[in-house]
């Protein structure tokens, strides 16, 4: 017998909805209460199920259809196995039918179609947000019913594994109607970065202290080493004396140097200083790690630097060069601005930005003059979760003070 289908009168004053998703096709096989049509309205989203058992005839609604009630979804074969009447009366009477043992044939049983899953309307509408597929979800929940909490759970193992969810698409626009255009393709490097820093972006609440340090007492230091690794062919520039300077800040506020555990609920404190230098690329940013860097000289690190640099543009850097890190610095001193905001990289809990030096007068209260002094303005973002704004402020003056000192670089 071929039955069509009608949208069901949705109550609470609704009237029509969008067509979100659909879940069967022509051909397919379902049974009762499997769930084959998803409803957006403006006050809820809402699962259609089946109220036979059968096989799909035809569908005459598509993904963003605006229906109203009475509308006809799918035409249904249905099964003349079991009535819906007999269910419902079961249910009143709380007995489960029976049947001769000749009428249940495994050939008769019905079908079921790969891309069918059973979630929730919010569990739903939380996966299309996110872009995930719940067929690659595991369920716990009755009938083998995705559960919020089983998604949760896979975000969660997807983050702890670098894994991340792709952005709803943009909509698709034709710029080339108000002028000519190029279009480039994204590089590997910059489509894998591009992910990563947008899901830290969108899962770590960010926090940026922005504060700068005198330096032109390690300036003078910086001038002593330069002529030292001219002699060894090493270029000095200020970035070894920011890590060094760091580190002491590190040891002295270790929560900048730790990650949360994968459950989030505890701090790993790290007890090495594996240091990440971000360096721009022609195909991208990459961020090659110093491992064991408090154990090393300016000469060490310089030479290291000139080392990582060089074998990062050329992409002769090797997998285990680019993990492990507990703490980043971002430099753009060599090129300019006064601050910017750098994302964390995960799973780190803070990263440093360093700008551009410059010369300023400075009044001194105590001699009563304006002395020029040369300023580095930094930054620090660091995950709130973990580090609250007073430890924040702590750390950065505390790495400017260090800077100011002068007194580990010699």
């Amino acid at each position: 017998m071929l039955k069509e289908v009608l949208l069901p009168d949705l109550g609470e004053g609704i009237e029509s909805a969008d067509v979100s998703e659909i879940l069967v096709s022509a051909g397919d096989s379902v049974s009762i209460d499997d769930i084959f049509l998803v409803l957006e309205s403006d006050k809820a989203s809402m699962e259609i199920p089946a109220e036979n058992n059968g096989k799909v005839k035809e569908v005459f609604v598509k993904a963003g259809d605006r229906v109203k009630t009475g509308s006809p979804l799918i035409s249904l074969e249905v099964s003349s196995d079991v009535e819906p009447s007999i269910k419902s009366e079961n249910k009143e009477n709380k007995e489960e039918p029976t049947f001769e043992k000749k009428e249940v044939k495994t050939e008769d049983k019905p079908e079921t179609f790969s891309d069918k899953t059973f979630a929730s309307p919010g569990v739903r509408k939380l996966s299309r947000e996110l872009d995930i597929d719940l067929s690659g979800v595991s369920a716990t929940g009755l009938k083998g019913r995705i559960t919020k909490e089983d998604l949760h759970k896979y975000i969660k193992l997807k983050m702890s594994q670098g894994g991340g969810f792709s952005a709803q698409n943009f909509p698709k626009v034709d710029f080339s109607k108000w002028g000519n255009i190029e279009e480039k393709p994204l590089t590997k490097i910059q489509k894998i970065t591009g992910e990563r820093l947008q899901q830290a972006w969108q899962i770590i609440p960010h926090v940026t202290q922005f504060d700068e340090a005198d330096i032109s007492i390690l300036n003078s230091i910086r001038e002593k080493e330069k002529e030292e690794g001219l002699k060894n062919n090493i270029k000095v520039t200020f970035l070894p004396f920011i890590i060094m300077a760091a580190i002491k800040a590190l040891k002295e506020f270790p929560v900048f140097n730790s990650s949360l555990n994968h459950d989030q609920d505890s701090l790993i404190i790290k007890k090495y200083y594996n240091i990440g230098i971000a360096i721009d690329t022609p195909t991208g940013l990459v961020v090659p790690v110093i491992k064991d860097a408090d154990k090393k000289s300016i000469l060490d690190l310089s030479k290291e630097l000139m080392d990582l640099s060089d074998r990062a543009r050329n992409k002769k850097l090797k997998p285990e060069e680019l993990s492990g890190g507990s703490f980043t610095i971002s430099s753009l001193g060599g090129i300019g601005g006064t601050n910017f905001t750098p994302i964390i990289n995960p799973p780190e809990v803070a990263i440093m930005g360093i700008s551009k030096s410059v010369w300023k007068p400075v009044y001194n209260n105590k001699t009563k003059e304006i002395i020029p002094t040369l300023t580095m303005p930094f930054s620090l973002s660091y995950d709130h979760r973990v580090i609250d704004g007073a430890i924040g402020a702590s750390f950065t003056s505390f790495f400017a003070s260090t800077v100011l000192e002068g007194s580990i670089f010699k």
